[in-house]
């Protein structure tokens, strides 16, 4: 774990995530509260996020996680940092995360990756934008390749990206404005660009069949 950056000194989950935490920890029986870790990892950065603009899971977080599931810390510490979801250091306001795995790699992830540090600054995956808004990280296959290449930004999925959209994306983040999630083309889910190829006849009834 990286624990050069600033760490707070305490942290306790505010109001909204204690409404959060009761809904994780009614999934699990009692000797098994350890189980919800990662629901109560997630709360713990949604809440950075909320109250920092940094959506980061801190030291203390994860101390106060392992208090209230009755674990020891190094537990914690282990799952938040093997799962690149938990952020263990702090991030920019908006958290780019690119898939540059085959299937994005072959479909452009080269451009999005590009037009990432063109429109940010940054030079490198790893890094903060020198105005805190925007981290570059690189990450595994998002599972979403049918839509490739895909840009994640924070929890929403930008889908069939290119360098000019990946463009436009940042600076509409930039100003505030978060475009819809999901495909940035004329497609409706993993549908065919601009609709459906095949079974284009009208649906016959089964009585008009026989």
């Amino acid at each position: 774990m990286n624990t050069q950056q600033a760490q707070p000194d305490s942290f306790v989950f505010d109001s909204a995530s204690e409404a959060e935490i009761v809904v994780a920890l009614s999934k699990y029986p009692p000797e098994r509260k350890a189980s919800a870790v990662m629901p109560l990892l997630y709360i713990a950065q949604r809440q950075m996020g909320r109250l920092t603009g940094s959506a980061w899971v801190p030291v203390v977080a994860m101390d106060e996680i392992a208090r209230r599931l009755g674990m020891a810390a190094i537990r914690v510490y282990e799952v938040a940092s093997f799962y690149t979801m938990f952020n263990t250091k702090p991030v920019g306001r908006y958290h780019l995360q690119v898939c540059t795995t085959t299937p994005c790699w072959l479909r452009g992830s080269d451009d999005v990756v590009a037009a990432c540090k063109r429109a940010t600054g940054i030079t490198a995956f790893g890094e903060t934008s020198a105005d805190g808004q925007f981290t570059l990280t690189q990450v595994e296959c998002l599972g979403a390749c049918s839509n490739a290449p895909i840009l994640q930004v924070d929890d929403d999925y930008y889908e069939d990206m290119d360098g000019p959209r990946t463009v436009a994306l940042i600076e509409s983040l930039r100003k505030g404005e978060r475009p819809p999630a999901g495909p940035t083309i004329n497609r409706s889910g993993s549908a065919p660009e601009g609709g459906r190829k095949t079974l284009m006849d009208p649906v016959h009834s089964i009585s008009e069949n026989k």
